[in-house]
């Protein structure tokens, strides 16, 4: 994982271990949300930019909010825009 279950917890403001389990499933989702929008797998990069471990933590907030109405069209268009640069022309 590109941001630890720890980490995401600490943005989501998540004390208990109650959902870990459903959040890890959260963080793979969006990771793999973001190899797509990327064009290229996390692994890829020696050191990940800030920017992809936020868009990261964006999504999966979303997802952990929102789980039951989530706009999964929003959280694309998010990170497509905040992946951009980040993105390669082809896979």
């Amino acid at each position: 994982m590109t941001v630890s279950l720890e980490e995401v917890k600490l943005y989501l403001r998540v004390d208990s271990n109650e959902e870990d389990e459903l959040i890890t499933s959260f963080i793979f989702t969006i990771e793999e949300l973001c190899e797509g929008v990327l064009r290229r797998p996390l692994t890829e990069f020696a050191i990940v930019p800030e920017t992809i471990k936020q868009a990261i933590l964006y999504g999966v907030g979303c997802l952990y909010e929102q789980r039951e109405i989530a706009d999964i069209k929003a959280i694309l268009v998010f990170l497509k825009s905040v992946l951009f640069s980040y993105r390669q022309e082809e896979w």
